[in-house]
Protein backbone atom coordinates (compact mmCIF):
# COMPACT_ATOMS: atom_id res chain seq x y z
CA UNK A 1 0.00 0.00 0.00
CA UNK A 2 1.48 3.23 -1.27
CA UNK A 3 -0.88 5.57 0.24
CA UNK A 4 -0.30 7.39 3.55
CA UNK A 5 -2.88 7.07 6.10
CA UNK A 6 -3.04 9.02 9.00
CA UNK A 7 -5.18 8.92 12.27
CA UNK A 8 -4.80 11.14 14.77
CA UNK A 9 -6.55 12.73 18.43
CA UNK A 10 -5.07 14.99 20.28
CA UNK A 11 -6.15 15.47 23.87
CA UNK A 12 -5.55 18.63 25.34
CA UNK A 13 -6.26 17.39 28.79
CA UNK A 14 -2.47 16.18 29.11
CA UNK A 15 -1.81 19.61 30.29
CA UNK A 16 -4.28 18.97 33.23
CA UNK A 17 -2.96 15.42 34.38
CA UNK A 18 -3.45 14.70 37.67
CA UNK A 19 -1.12 15.92 40.40
CA UNK A 20 -0.48 12.03 41.69
CA UNK A 21 0.51 10.66 38.13
CA UNK A 22 2.31 7.61 38.56
CA UNK A 23 5.72 8.44 37.83
CA UNK A 24 7.34 5.20 37.02
CA UNK A 25 7.21 3.56 33.53
CA UNK A 26 5.35 -0.05 33.51
CA UNK A 27 7.76 -2.98 32.99
CA UNK A 28 7.70 -4.24 29.38
CA UNK A 29 5.31 -6.58 29.82
CA UNK A 30 2.71 -3.83 30.73
CA UNK A 31 3.59 -1.96 27.81
CA UNK A 32 3.03 -4.15 25.42
CA UNK A 33 -0.54 -4.96 26.50
CA UNK A 34 -1.48 -1.46 26.89
CA UNK A 35 0.08 -0.95 23.22
CA UNK A 36 -2.05 -3.92 21.49
CA UNK A 37 -5.35 -3.41 23.82
CA UNK A 38 -5.01 0.10 22.88
CA UNK A 39 -4.78 -0.30 19.11
CA UNK A 40 -6.83 -3.49 18.81
CA UNK A 41 -9.49 -1.38 20.35
CA UNK A 42 -9.14 1.00 17.85
CA UNK A 43 -9.04 -1.31 15.25
CA UNK A 44 -12.22 -3.23 16.33
CA UNK A 45 -13.73 0.19 16.58
CA UNK A 46 -12.61 1.47 12.93
CA UNK A 47 -13.99 -1.74 11.77
CA UNK A 48 -17.34 -1.83 13.38
CA UNK A 49 -18.21 2.29 13.38
CA UNK A 50 -18.62 2.00 16.90
CA UNK A 51 -16.35 3.47 19.02
CA UNK A 52 -18.37 2.97 22.29
CA UNK A 53 -15.94 0.60 23.91
CA UNK A 54 -12.98 2.70 22.78
CA UNK A 55 -14.70 5.44 24.31
CA UNK A 56 -15.07 4.04 27.31
CA UNK A 57 -11.50 2.93 27.98
CA UNK A 58 -10.17 6.64 27.71
CA UNK A 59 -8.79 7.87 30.90
CA UNK A 60 -12.17 9.71 32.74
CA UNK A 61 -10.83 13.51 31.85
CA UNK A 62 -10.89 12.42 28.17
CA UNK A 63 -13.75 10.53 28.09
CA UNK A 64 -15.69 13.79 30.06
CA UNK A 65 -14.72 15.90 27.07
CA UNK A 66 -15.18 13.91 23.93
CA UNK A 67 -17.83 11.64 22.46
CA UNK A 68 -17.69 8.37 21.08
CA UNK A 69 -19.81 9.86 17.79
CA UNK A 70 -15.77 12.71 18.04
CA UNK A 71 -13.80 9.52 18.12
CA UNK A 72 -15.41 8.50 15.32
CA UNK A 73 -15.48 11.49 12.96
CA UNK A 74 -11.45 11.69 14.18
CA UNK A 75 -11.07 8.44 12.38
CA UNK A 76 -13.06 8.22 9.36
CA UNK A 77 -9.72 8.21 7.19
CA UNK A 78 -9.32 4.57 9.11
CA UNK A 79 -13.01 3.67 9.02
CA UNK A 80 -13.82 4.50 5.49
CA UNK A 81 -11.28 2.48 4.39
CA UNK A 82 -11.52 -0.49 6.69
CA UNK A 83 -8.03 -0.51 7.46
CA UNK A 84 -7.50 -4.08 9.23
CA UNK A 85 -4.35 -3.71 11.59
CA UNK A 86 -5.19 -7.53 13.40
CA UNK A 87 -2.19 -9.04 12.97
CA UNK A 88 -0.17 -7.16 15.08
CA UNK A 89 -1.57 -9.23 17.92
CA UNK A 90 0.81 -11.75 16.85
CA UNK A 91 4.16 -9.26 16.63
CA UNK A 92 6.01 -7.96 19.38
CA UNK A 93 6.01 -3.80 19.36
CA UNK A 94 9.41 -1.80 18.20
CA UNK A 95 10.13 0.63 20.38
CA UNK A 96 10.87 3.89 18.54
CA UNK A 97 12.56 5.70 21.75
CA UNK A 98 12.07 5.31 25.22
CA UNK A 99 8.83 4.83 27.42
CA UNK A 100 8.72 7.61 29.57
CA UNK A 101 6.52 9.82 32.08
CA UNK A 102 6.29 13.37 30.10
CA UNK A 103 6.39 16.70 32.19
CA UNK A 104 1.95 16.26 32.30
CA UNK A 105 2.62 12.84 34.15
CA UNK A 106 1.52 11.01 30.91
CA UNK A 107 3.22 8.00 30.11
CA UNK A 108 4.71 7.83 26.80
CA UNK A 109 5.11 5.01 24.43
CA UNK A 110 6.34 5.49 20.63
CA UNK A 111 7.40 2.56 17.89
CA UNK A 112 6.11 0.60 15.25
CA UNK A 113 5.20 -3.05 14.10
CA UNK A 114 7.21 -4.25 11.80
CA UNK A 115 4.61 -5.28 9.15
CA UNK A 116 4.53 -5.68 5.23
CA UNK A 117 4.06 -4.18 3.28
CA UNK A 118 3.34 -1.06 5.58
CA UNK A 119 4.56 -0.42 8.48
CA UNK A 120 2.18 0.06 11.01
CA UNK A 121 3.42 3.27 13.48
CA UNK A 122 2.06 4.58 17.09
CA UNK A 123 2.46 7.30 19.06
CA UNK A 124 0.35 6.62 22.77
CA UNK A 125 -0.41 8.41 25.78
CA UNK A 126 -1.61 7.74 28.76
CA UNK A 127 -2.87 9.13 32.41
CA UNK A 128 -3.71 7.31 35.27
CA UNK A 129 -6.72 7.42 35.40
CA UNK A 130 -9.48 5.56 37.89
CA UNK A 131 -6.33 3.34 39.13
CA UNK A 132 -4.47 2.25 35.91
CA UNK A 133 -3.35 3.53 32.97
CA UNK A 134 -5.71 4.88 30.20
CA UNK A 135 -5.30 6.34 26.86
CA UNK A 136 -5.38 9.81 26.11
CA UNK A 137 -3.70 10.26 22.79
CA UNK A 138 -3.26 8.31 19.73
CA UNK A 139 -1.40 8.89 16.59
CA UNK A 140 -1.54 5.51 14.08
CA UNK A 141 0.35 5.68 10.82
CA UNK A 142 0.09 3.15 8.44
CA UNK A 143 2.98 3.43 5.68
CA UNK A 144 5.85 2.22 3.94
CA UNK A 145 8.40 1.79 6.55
CA UNK A 146 11.11 3.93 4.48
CA UNK A 147 8.76 7.10 4.88
CA UNK A 148 7.88 6.42 8.68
Amino acid sequence: MRSYLFGTLVAAMLAIAPAHAANTVPSARLQEILIKTSLLTFNDANLTGNYSVMHAKLAKAFRDKITAERLKAAFTGFSSKKIDIALIAAMPPVEAGEPKIDEHGALVLRGYFNTKPSRISYELYFLPSEGEWKLAQIDVKVKPPESN
